[in-house]
């Protein structure tokens, strides 16, 4: 495990496509919808789940077995990825991976807006970043967002929410602080990353990604009724849109909709980008968003089947497993119907 020397994208991406053939399958997330909690764990415990599953069920039962369950074994499957990889390509995957260091943050400023108490907040967290246990806890032991701000001055992330705790106090909602963290995240993923061909299509992915969570930050900006610009909180590194662009398009769905679906994207995102026209939601709209990058991420894979595409692309279906399967698991505490849990998945 190094960041030093030479890469070995070989052996990592054969690795990672033999991981990516035991992923859960469209059909076994129906057949899991049809099943209670206690039925999910015992399904789960016949799968890539079940060392997760035994040395956790003494201590826990129900959903939040199945939620300690699927965050344990999701950091110990990146933890794997980066264990193997060497050079270069460590260096792109732990930028990568530092994504959950920023959902780590968002969760627990979330959690501490709501007024959760540590064990709601700490059972979403996904230790797969490179903040260390003793950095997760001083975050978790904040009783105010300010407290959350204090405890990250020394990260890359405290600047700029230092920054837009102002927005955040005039505002009253999150989505200065959230977007904050998003935009240090991307910014330091993009830094440096080079010019050889499969890396230029990484960037094209990363672009993609980038361009998606400008509409989505849009959309919740225009939809929270807030007095607020949108282009304020621009993510550079996208090309769909310009902060003009993106601030007149944000307050009309079907506009944004068509607009990307005349883009760029459209020939590469094929049926995974069509189903935006149907998302009649913001929720839809992100599952239809997140169907179009798992999309992308694989068909970019194919393109430089070598190289950190496709691990990236495993990241992104593995994510979407853990998270169908705790939409499922949540659905059935909260007593939805089998139709209503199917409406949260993401499925291709």
């Amino acid at each position: 495990m190094s960041a030093v020397g030479s890469s070995n994208p070989e052996y990592v991406v054969a690795r990672v496509r033999a991981r990516r053939g035991k992923l859960y399958s469209d059909e076994e997330y129906r057949k899991l919808t049809r099943m209670g909690p206690a039925e999910i764990a015992r399904f789960m415990e016949e799968s890539t789940y079940e060392a997760e599953i035994n040395a956790l069920g003494s201590r826990h039962g129900g959903v939040d077995l199945i939620e300690y369950t699927l965050n344990r074994n999701l950091a110990k499957q990146f933890e794997g990825i980066l264990d193997w990889s060497e050079g270069r390509l460590y260096d792109l995957i732990a930028r990568y991976l530092r994504k959950f260091d920023a959902r780590n943050v968002k969760t627990i400023i979330r959690g501490v807006y709501v007024g959760a108490s540590t064990e709601e907040i700490e059972v979403d967290l996904i230790r797969a970043g490179e903040f260390d246990d003793r950095r997760i806890r001083r975050l978790l032991e904040a009783e105010s967002i300010e407290g959350v701000i204090e405890a990250l001055d020394d990260t890359i992330y405290g600047p700029a929410l230092e920054e837009a705790y102002a927005d955040y106090e005039e505002s009253g909602i999150l989505v200065p602080l959230e977007n904050a963290v998003d935009r240090t995240f991307y910014d330091h993923l993009l830094s440096g990353l080079g010019r050889d061909e499969p890396t230029r299509q990484y960037e094209a992915f990363l672009t993609a990604e980038i361009d998606f969570r400008n509409a989505r930050n849009a959309l919740r900006l225009a939809r929270s009724g807030a007095d607020i610009d949108p282009a304020e909180y621009f993510i550079d590194g996208g090309d769909l849109f310009t902060r003009d662009t993106l601030a007149r398009l944000a307050r009309n769905l079907d506009e944004l909709v068509e607009y990307i679906a005349e883009s760029q994207y459209a020939d590469d995102l094929g049926p995974a980008l069509r189903e935006l026209e149907d998302a009649d939601s913001l929720i839809a709209f992100e599952h239809a968003t997140d169907a179009a990058l798992l999309a992308y991420g694989d068909q970019l894979g194919t393109i430089h089947p070598v190289s950190v595409t496709p691990v990236i692309s495993y990241i992104l279906a593995k994510e979407r497993e853990v998270q169908n399967i705790r939409a499922i698991a949540r659905g059935k505490e909260a007593g939805l119907s089998d139709a209503e849990i199917e409406e949260e998945l993401v499925i291709l």
